[in-house]
């Protein structure tokens, strides 16, 4: 299969310059994980333009969010990211003995999140809200969208592409979540152990992101891995824009 021509919006430094990989990929050997490197700094460039147009991001970056706003972006983020995990191990589950070391990081790195939840309802308390709340809350319309769409793809017979949704989740971790729990904190009063959720990912993704560009420059990134984990690194950016569009829309 041969690659299709990258139509770049913007310049490549500069969109290296903002993806969460950089230029990693450009020193390595495999001409895919090249090309990926490339793709994916086009799909994050385009995946910040989204989230500029969002109003909770918004409302966060320019220090404005209120109390009430701020829990629910954290009720309605536990839904989801109580899912984590299961996409996670469904991916390791699908992957076959001759994708071995994919399935094994894939176990590491659920092993790692399956817990995640637990620090978004611990923030949600808090900051004055109520356990049975966020425990008892529905997916947003955009939430579930995303949470059904990565499961789907997951599913498939060993699915590479799937790195493509750790590449925008991942990189919200390294490249928004410290930025978020810092706005977060200014604008309410509050210190760290009230957005712990967002203050843990903004250091523990940094090291993710060193495992990701691991998978994306090793021989199972190929021109049919590749082009499979820019579609969903694309449809998981504007799922992702979706669920913070639609804020307790169940």
């Amino acid at each position: 299969m041969q690659l299709p021509e990258l139509e770049l919006s913007q310049s490549l430094e500069m969109m290296f310059e903002q993806s969460p990989l950089q230029n990693r990929l450009e020193s390595v050997e495999n001409e895919a994980s090249k090309w990926l490197g490339k793709a994916l700094a086009q799909v994050w460039y385009e995946f910040e333009l989204q989230l500029k147009k969002v109003d909770v991001v918004a409302q966060i970056e320019n220090k404005t969010i209120t109390q009430d706003q701020y829990l629910s972006y954290l009720r309605n983020m536990r839904q989801q990211v109580s899912q984590g995990a299961r996409w996670i191990t469904r991916a390791a589950s699908s992957m076959e003995n001759s994708h071995v070391l994919l399935r094994n990081a894939l176990i590491s790195h659920a092993r790692e999140e399956h817990q995640d939840f637990l620090m978004l309802e611990k923030d949600y308390v808090k900051v004055g809200g109520n356990i049975e709340e966020i425990q008892n809350g529905e997916m947003n319309i955009g939430s579930e969208a995303l949470s059904s769409f990565i499961m789907s793809e997951a599913s498939k017979q060993n699915p590479v592409g799937i790195f493509g949704a750790t590449f925008i989740i991942e990189g919200l971790g390294s490249h928004k979540a410290a930025l978020w729990s810092r706005c977060i904190q200014e604008a309410l009063g509050v210190d760290k152990d009230s957005v712990s959720f967002l203050y843990y990912h903004g250091v523990a993704d940094e090291d993710h992101y060193d495992n990701l560009v691991k998978v994306l420059s090793s021989p199972f990134i190929t021109p049919a891995t590749a082009i499979q984990a820019r579609r969903i690194a694309k449809i998981v950016g504007r799922l992702y824009a979706l669920q913070l569009e639609e804020l307790d829309n169940v």
